[in-house]
């Protein structure tokens, strides 16, 4: 499971987070306690920041032929990342866009990615 975001800890449980000031927006893909539907299969309610016990960045990283790379998407058997490694000529070997200066994306096919972890930041 590729994640890129916040998440927080809730009573026990973990949720995709937004933070707005004061409070945490959580997120849930299924309906609980308190929670409202806000479109289908999804569901929010929003807590007090001091009642979050843990709130955390992650990101999923994995090498793509040998290089690092962020996973940003996915979609059927492809992931969109992006590649940080920092060198353009090795970015323009692998055919990567360049998507802002000095960022590199591209979209490989997911059975050529090997060692993705998750990142707590």
């Amino acid at each position: 499971m590729m994640r890129d975001g916040y998440v927080a800890r809730w009573r026990g449980d973990e949720y995709e987070v937004s933070p707005d000031g004061d409070d945490m927006r959580l997120y849930s893909t299924q309906p609980r306690d308190g929670f409202e539907e806000i479109r289908r299969d999804r569901y929010r309610r929003t807590v007090p920041a001091d009642e979050v016990s843990e709130f955390v960045y992650v990101r999923t990283t994995c090498y793509w032929r040998g290089e690092p790379f962020i996973m940003l998407g996915e979609h059927d058997s492809w992931l969109r990342v992006e590649y940080t490694g920092g060198k353009a000529p090795v970015a323009a070997e692998l055919s990567l866009e360049e998507f802002d200066f000095g960022v590199y994306q591209g979209w490989v096919p997911a059975a050529e990615v090997t060692d993705v972890r998750e990142q707590r930041v």
